[in-house]
């Protein structure tokens, strides 16, 4: 199977479950995303609910178990992905694992966590991805995480942009309080990245 995914598939969950199985899986860093760390290590609230769609192997989520928060929902279209993450996560109630796609799911977040997902649809879907997230966002809801700032052309994932871009998508629906760029990247990306703040209005 090709690494590089046509671009009517982007969301096949084959195409998925071939990355996790065959270890393909070049966007994992290994550990939490240092921008979300520190975002999340500011934020008071930890009864908040929490989204992270196309979880990956959800580091972000550990850092936020061990950060107090009880109330994080993880959703991928790989069943072989879920399927590690409930065993991993199977004692520890406050983190629920979904294995469903991103686009049908229906419920109601105060905050929706961004890391390397919005890369992996194609242009054309992500007024979709913006309409969605909006609808499972409570009114003042956010969306923090990282957008990449940098154009990898239309063969992907992973696919890029720049931020007159993003304002453009994201700003009849959301308030954008940061979108600027991300000082503490991991090194491979670093100056290819922008952290944003997006509030549901």
């Amino acid at each position: 199977m090709k690494d590089k995914v046509e671009q009517t598939n982007e969301l096949n969950a084959d195409f998925w479950n071939h990355r996790w199985k065959s270890g393909l899986t070049g966007w994992d860093i290994g550990y939490a995303s240092p921008p979300l760390v520190e975002y999340m290590s500011q934020y008071e609230d930890k009864s908040v609910s929490i989204l992270i769609p196309g979880c990956g192997n959800s580091y972000e989520a550990e850092n936020l178990l061990s950060k107090g928060f009880d109330n994080i929902t993880l959703i991928d279209i790989s069943e072989e992905l879920t399927n590690r993450l409930r065993e991993r996560f199977k004692k520890t109630p406050q983190v629920k694992v979904i294995y469903e796609d991103f686009f049908n799911h229906v419920g109601q977040y105060d905050l929706i966590l961004e890391q390397t997902f919005f890369c992996a649809q194609i242009l054309e879907r992500r007024e979709e991805y913006v309409r969605h997230v909006a609808s499972l966002l409570k009114k003042g809801g956010r969306l923090v995480g990282v957008l990449f700032n940098v154009d990898f052309g239309k063969e992907g994932p992973p696919f890029g942009g720049d931020e007159n871009e993003y304002r453009k998508l994201f700003s009849d629906l959301f308030d954008i309080r940061v979108m600027s760029p991300c000082y503490n990247s991991i090194p491979p990306r670093a100056g290819s990245e922008l952290f944003v703040v997006m509030v549901k209005k």
